[in-house]
């Protein structure tokens, strides 16, 4: 059986353990990480990470740790397709399986000694989901699922991609990707876009209560709470995303980096960078419609690193594979927010199908 497991640095030790636990059993194990127990790391980007592998069957079953479990307990359940049970016995690990069909085990290093990990464990694995009532029941939360939860997150075999599949944004991409539009509209377009997916790239700003006096009586409203934002395009197409965004997030601020792909070897030249002072405070957005090869964007995510930056989104119109592997490969912790996931890239390094050069029919320069 194909099993991930994953842990945050206070389940690394568990999560070693398991490891050679499940190859003893004769199971194939697929580490998605931490991958040190000395580093502080944060639960939901390794929990997200396993738990997106078990929903997009590149795992069978998934298996995270983190100190008490309830994190990444949390975390997993919020992936569409992705039933997490925190399991502390073997007869609670063998129901959530036999009754609720869970496919992803969440253990809590701290309240479970190693032994009785390795006994849960084993007594989850053998369990088979049962029919019948459960079977019915479970079939109410897949149904509520379905129409609920938004299908916008994909893998790749190194991390995620936040496909926004708003129909608003894959109408009028396809009218960007259409030859014949014009470099007005061709321009006009991408900041539409740009701005509706701000919608989805600020999705988990954090809100404050505040209050507010209507024409009618005083309310309470809500208001963000602070956050420092950032926008940096990479220069030149990345010009055309910026103002649309700002029309929704008016108040981050502006940098830029300058970078062009070398025709012949398609690597990627830097030669210019600014960004606000405060760069290592804020969250920040790096903006560039297409994410082709993965180099430029890879080099543009490591300057600024570089310089400070921490927090780091990766926001691009149309992706390739390739692009999406070479990012997520580099920097893993970077989320990716794109409108389409394309087939490939051709000869030439050009996304296929595309929308052609983004800079040349922005600015009108082919």
């Amino acid at each position: 059986m194909e099993i991930v497991i994953g842990s945050d640095h206070a389940g690394f030790g568990m999560k070693e353990d398991l490891k050679r636990f499940l190859s003893d059993l004769g199971h194939s194990v697929d580490d998605a990480g931490t991958f040190s127990g000395e580093q502080s790391a944060d639960y939901p980007d390794w929990g997200l990470k396993g738990a997106l592998k078990v929903a997009s069957g590149k795992a069978e079953r998934g298996i995270l740790i983190c100190g008490t479990g309830i994190g990444m307990s949390i975390t997993a359940n919020k992936v569409r397709g992705v039933f997490a049970a925190l399991c502390a016995d073997e007869s609670t690990a063998r129901l959530s399986r036999e009754h609720n069909g869970a496919n992803v085990l969440v253990l809590g290093s701290r309240t479970t000694g190693a032994a009785l990990a390795r006994s849960i464990t084993k007594a989850w694995l053998d369990a088979e989901p049962e029919g019948g009532r459960h079977l019915s029941r479970r079939r109410k939360i897949t149904s509520w699922e379905a129409q609920t939860c938004r299908e916008n997150v994909e893998t790749t075999e190194n991390g995620r991609v936040i496909v926004i599949k708003h129909p608003l944004i894959q109408h009028k991409l396809s009218i960007v990707r259409d030859k014949n539009t014009s470099v007005k509209d061709f321009r006009d377009l991408l900041q539409e876009i740009a701005g509706l997916m701000a919608y989805e790239i600020s999705r988990n700003l954090p809100l404050e209560e505040t209050d507010v006096e209507t024409p009618v009586c005083s309310a309470r409203g809500f208001s963000i709470s602070g956050k420092k934002l950032a926008v940096v395009p990479v220069l030149r197409a990345g010009l055309g995303m910026v103002e649309g965004i700002l029309r929704i997030i008016p108040n981050a601020k502006v940098g830029h980096i300058g970078l062009y792909r070398d025709p012949n070897t398609l690597q990627p030249v830097d030669y210019y960078c600014k960004l606000p002072n405060d760069i290592g405070e804020r969250d920040i957005f790096i903006v560039d419609p297409m994410l082709a090869t993965g180099g430029s964007a890879s080099a543009a995510i490591t300057h600024v690193k570089r310089l400070g930056g921490r927090r780091i989104s990766l926001v691009s119109l149309i992706s390739a594979p390739e692009g999406v592997d070479k990012v997520s490969s580099d920097h893993p912790e970077v989320a990716i927010f794109t409108a389409a996931l394309d087939e490939r890239l051709n000869d030439h390094g050009y996304i296929v199908p595309g929308l052609g050069d983004a800079g040349d029919r922005l600015f009108g320069t082919k």
